[in-house]
């Protein structure tokens, strides 16, 4: 490549860094300005749970004896669902805000059983499904605007209550959780109104299984596969969009 080539691409790649940092007309440009402001939200979600397994286990059998059972349980794929809800949103100086987010996440986990025991492997399968009802607690540190975007952080934490579980499933979560989340976003000023993009990851604080489900099932068969998991910790992937 000769010298006048190089010379060419260089003066582009000036000229397009010029460009990048060139001040643009603000739309909306007092809008970061309010002292509380609403709106709402709609997005999507990953869901997925960590099991502690047992390990070998011995099953009472319905002669009084007792046999050794190995028994694992897995959620197999990370599980899409979708989540709404509206926000309030503090201004409490120029780069930090606080939100509050009650919202619905709605979603079902893919849970496999698999006995190990005996000679021809055994699988079973749940479909866990989760209707939770939260209200997200969140710090937001904003970088300055520029032009018509506005990067940020934000974390805090997010009280949830499952509405869902029943008692003949193999394993049932706790009706309350708590998960940190932690998340970065982007405002975008449109003519109009705000749009907020964010992506964030969220993960329960706590043992969530619920130890008492056992003592509520009818079928003595599935009390192996309950008892094959002494912990579950459940996480989400989260994109939301958010209109202010």
């Amino acid at each position: 490549m000769d010298r006048r080539a190089l010379c060419l691409i260089y003066a582009l790649f000036l000229v397009l860094s010029v460009n990048a940092q060139e001040r643009k007309v603000e739309n909306r440009p007092y809008v970061d300005l309010r002292h509380f402001h609403f709106g709402v939200h709609v997005g999507t979600h990953l869901q997925d749970i960590e099991f502690v397994n047992v390990g070998p286990q011995m099953i009472e059998q319905e002669d009084g004896s007792y046999v050794e059972k190995l028994i694992s349980c897995d959620q197999d794929r990370w599980d899409p669902g979708f989540n709404v809800g509206v926000l309030g949103e503090l201004r409490l100086s120029t780069h930090f805000q606080f939100r509050i987010a009650p919202t619905m996440y709605f979603g079902t986990r893919h849970l496999t059983f698999v006995n190990h025991t005996d000679e021809k492997l055994v699988d079973e399968h749940q479909e866990l499904k989760t209707a939770y009802i939260s209200t997200a607690l969140d710090l937001i540190f904003a970088a300055p605007r520029f032009n018509n975007h506005r990067p940020y952080l934000v974390a805090g934490l997010n009280p949830m209550i499952n509405l869902s579980g029943r008692d003949n499933d193999f394993l049932k979560l706790k009706r309350t959780d708590l998960f940190l989340e932690l998340g970065a976003g982007c405002d975008l000023y449109l003519p109009f109104f705000k749009l907020r993009p964010e992506l964030k990851f969220m993960f329960s604080l706590g043992n969530k299984l619920d130890m008492d489900h056992v003592n509520h099932l009818k079928n003595r068969n599935m009390i192996m596969y309950t008892n094959s998991v002494k912990k579950a910790s459940t996480k989400m992937f989260v994109l939301t969009f958010y209109f202010e």
